[in-house]
This record gives structure tokens, C-alpha cells and sequence, in this order.
């Protein structure tokens, strides 16, 4: 699908499905121990979702590492009850505030991994989304608290790959999301 605009095309989209099927349910990544949502600062920009950023110095399990550098780590959830999530249209509804949620952390953890981005000031970086993918692996609930762990496995000539993880609290591993980032330094021209 190409969505356009007066400008031109703005979006392709790509997706593929599959129905329910019975088969093994194996989840090789695992959720990292970090505090509970609660416990932190909330860090979110509007009243539609609520975001708690999760320091790296509270990161406290050694077993989980993931690739990668500039590890950005939040709880998110929507501020509404979206339904239940055996009801198709609500599942897409979780699914479709997920993929919201998701377009957030990718950009933190490109700049995160810049050379110089521990002492920048914290509006030295332009960043904007390019290729966004994301891999559904289970139903899940968007109105309830989920930790997005991110990591940048690329970055160069300005443009970086994130790669992340989102865990239901009980952590279950419910999405893959990839996303390349445009990140320009302001100072560099």
C-alpha cells in the first residue's frame, strides 16, 4: 500500500498475516529486572499515555545483555481502557497504540550511541523517524505497562538503526520493533 499527499507518496506499507494456528510458543529474549513503573519518574509529554524512563544505572541483571549501544529502556501505557483483547477490533486497537508507543524510544537510543552525545546539551540533535517495522509475537494490552528496550546496532552517515524489545510486565515478549533514525548534530555543520 502507498498512502500519498500533495508532496507524494508519504507512506508504503507492507504487512502479511496469519490466523491463530496451534505450535510451539518459544521466547528466547528475556525481560531484564528493572524497577517497576510505579517506582520511577514519569516522563511522558501528553495525558494519552503514561511513560516511565528507566535509568541504565537501574538496569540490575546481569544474565540479559543486549546488542548494541545506546540502550534506552521506558514503561508505557495508554491512559484509556482500550477493550478486551480477545476482541479483534480491540487487539488491533492495542496493536495500532503500540506501533504509536513504539516510534518513541528508537530515536533515544540512536542519539545515545553518538560519540558525543554524554556531554551535549539536550537540544544539540535533530532526529526523525525513516523505516519503522514492527513484528507482533502475541496478543497484547496496550492499557496496561510495558517495558520497551531499545538499542542502536548501527549508526553512520547520520543514520542508525534501533532495534527493540517490548516485555508485558509479567515478561512475556509480546513485539520486535526495528526503526532506522536521522539524527543530525547541530554543532557538527
Amino acid at each position: 500500500m502507498v498512502a500519498r499527499q500533495a508532496i507524494g507518496a508519504i507512506l508504503n506499507a507492507e504487512s502479511s498475516f496469519q490466523r491463530p494456528e496451534a505450535a510451539e510458543s518459544v521466547q528466547t529474549i528475556s525481560m531484564p529486572a528493572v524497577p517497576e513503573a510505579e517506582r520511577l519518574d514519569q516522563t511522558s509529554w501528553t495525558d494519552a499515555f503514561d511513560q516511565a524512563s528507566v535509568p541504565i544505572s537501574e538496569v540490575n541483571d546481569p544474565g540479559v545483555e543486549r546488542d548494541g549501544t545506546g540502550r534506552a529502556l521506558a514503561w508505557m501505557k495508554v491512559n484509556e481502557d482500550l477493550g478486551d483483547p480477545a476482541d479483534p477490533a480491540a487487539q488491533l486497537l492495542h496493536r495500532s497504540w503500540l506501533a504509536y508507543l513504539s516510534d518513541d524510544l528508537p530515536t533515544e537510543s540512536v542519539i545515545k550511541a553518538h560519540p558525543v552525545a554524554a556531554t551535549a546539551v539536550e537540544d544539540r540533535f535533530f532526529g526523525a523517524s525513516l523505516d519503522h517495522t514492527i513484528w507482533f509475537h502475541r496478543p497484547l494490552r496496550a492499557d496496561r505497562w510495558h517495558l520497551y528496550d531499545f538499542t542502536c546496532h548501527h549508526f553512520i552517515g547520520g543514520r542508525g538503526l534501533s532495534i527493540g524489545h517490548v516485555f508485558a510486565a509479567d515478561g512475556l515478549h509480546v513485539a520486535t520493533v526495528s526503526q532506522e533514525v536521522l539524527v543530525r548534530d547541530r554543532e557538527a555543520r
